[in-house]
């Protein structure tokens, strides 16, 4: 069994390289004009609000999807090199009907994306999706085309930057400033690269900038949350207090304390959790993170006496959790956490400043901060394939992992999944003994290879 050769949506909406199927010019075309059939509203104008990040090829498919929306009659406001989260936001703050962004997130910048947001600014629901492929497959506009007269019209949104900065400072204290702070800030040469370092410097810190310089071709070059040798060394260089990577949408965040150790998704979470919980604010207490999440990160909370839920890989399933258990407080480890009370997606700038909050209003280094998780051993090797037949159908994959389970004797856990953005098997391995964990972990990595390596 192969996937499903007729699917254009995977985990977080149609991603591929860059002028290549699905990502290919007439696809966003046809994806515009299925948006606005959709998303039309039959008694009046609809809107629809278009973010992208800073690839080249962001161009030729926004112009694509503003020409599909417009041609069913849909007007488009259109943000610009934006933030993912941002577009949320304007999505609610606009009241339109749906929020459309350009962007491959971490990937490299030959690949390229187009995921959707409802009129509430969360991810389209799968059942939207379904409808959205229904239609470009059928590929019958005509009788849906309105009338000359009331044909889409595309308007550029020249405060979208302000907007969003305002909202993003509005989530931390009036009262509270980062004049005591040297922080160093990665940008990804990405959609940040504007809004990011305004919003730190707007709170008084003293900002050392890094991948702020797009040009095209280089967001996540090397640099970005990927890449935390950058702030890491930054760090050490500037002798500052803190550093902070996004990704290429900036919906994800990497830190790094003072010493330029990694703070991950899963220490920023825990760290928010107990801070939510001494403030009384955490819903239900309950956080919602995911399988990948480490060993230590669950045991923190169960020190803590906080509920953990875990859901499936993808910020979308986090969220769904989150709506499903009433909680306010999500995220991976990758660095996308989403606090609810604040906006409705991963939102790296967002989730920082709530960092920064805890370090000035205890008076505490992030350092110091980090100790709540002590992390277990974790190997994580990506396994480039071919095909992703389902897992429990690889013979040689699944006797690998039988064998590591018996060896862990119930001190660590394994994943081996595929990623919903790229021809990538991932296995993770984690458990007390780094050497067992690593040995382990490539174990199984080489019978992916052998099985179904590309």
């Amino acid at each position: 069994m192969t996937e499903d050769t007729n699917k254009i949506f995977g985990t977080d909406g149609v991603r591929g390289k860059a002028n290549h199927p699905p990502m290919t010019v007439e696809m966003a075309l046809a994806l515009g004009r299925a948006a606005g059939k959709i998303f039309r509203n039959q008694n009046g104008k609809s809107k629809v609000i278009i973010g992208k990040d800073t690839r080249l090829s962001c161009y030729m498919f926004e112009n694509a999807l503003i020409a599909g929306l417009c041609s069913m009659g849909v007007d488009t406001l259109m943000m610009g090199p934006f933030p993912t989260p941002g577009v949320a936001f304007l999505t609610r703050a606009y009241r339109a009907q749906a929020g459309i962004v350009i962007s491959a997130s971490h990937n490299p910048f030959f690949d390229n994306g187009i995921k959707f947001f409802c009129s509430e600014g969360f991810k389209l629901p799968k059942s939207r999706e379904r409808e959205i492929e229904a239609l470009v497959y059928d590929n019958r506009f005509s009788s849906w085309i309105p009338k000359e007269d009331q044909i889409g019209r595309n308007t550029k949104v020249y405060d979208a930057d302000g907007r969003y900065i305002e909202f993003v400072k509005a989530t931390f204290p009036r009262q509270l400033s980062l004049k005591s702070l040297s922080i160093v800030l990665d940008c990804a040469n990405g959609a940040g690269y504007k809004v990011a370092p305004l919003v730190l410097r707007e709170l008084d810190a003293t900002v050392h900038l890094y991948g702020a310089s797009p040009n095209g071709l280089n967001i996540n070059q090397e640099v970005g949350s990927l890449h935390p040798e950058v702030i890491q060394k930054g760090v050490l260089n500037h002798k500052a207090d803190v550093g902070i990577a996004l990704d290429g949408d900036a919906d994800r965040v990497i830190m790094v304390d003072e010493n330029a150790q990694i703070v991950d998704g899963d220490t920023i979470l825990a760290i928010c959790a107990k801070d939510f919980k001494q403030k009384g604010i955490l819903k239900n207490n309950t956080v919602v993170s995911t399988v990948m999440a480490n060993l230590g990160f669950l045991k923190a909370m169960e020190e803590e006496q906080i509920r953990v839920i875990q859901s499936q890989v993808g910020d979308r399933y986090v969220i769904q959790d989150m709506l499903k258990e009433e909680a306010n407080l999500g995220g991976e480890q990758s660095g996308h956490l989403i606090c609810l009370d604040h906006n409705t997606t991963g939102d790296g700038l967002v989730s920082a400043l709530q960092v920064l909050r805890i370090m000035i209003e205890t008076g505490t280094k992030l350092s110091e901060l980090a100790t709540i998780v002590k992390k277990y051993p974790q190997t994580i090797i990506n396994v480039t394939v071919s095909q992703k037949p389902p897992i429990e159908e690889l013979v040689a994959v699944n006797l690998a992992i039988k064998q590591a389970q018996t060896l862990l004797k119930n001190h660590g856990n394994i994943l081996v999944r595929y990623s919903g953005t790229e021809p990538l098997l991932r296995v993770t391995v984690q458990g007390e003994n780094p050497a067992l964990v690593h040995e382990l972990a490539n174990t199984i990595a080489h019978a992916a290879q052998q099985e179904i390596g590309a």
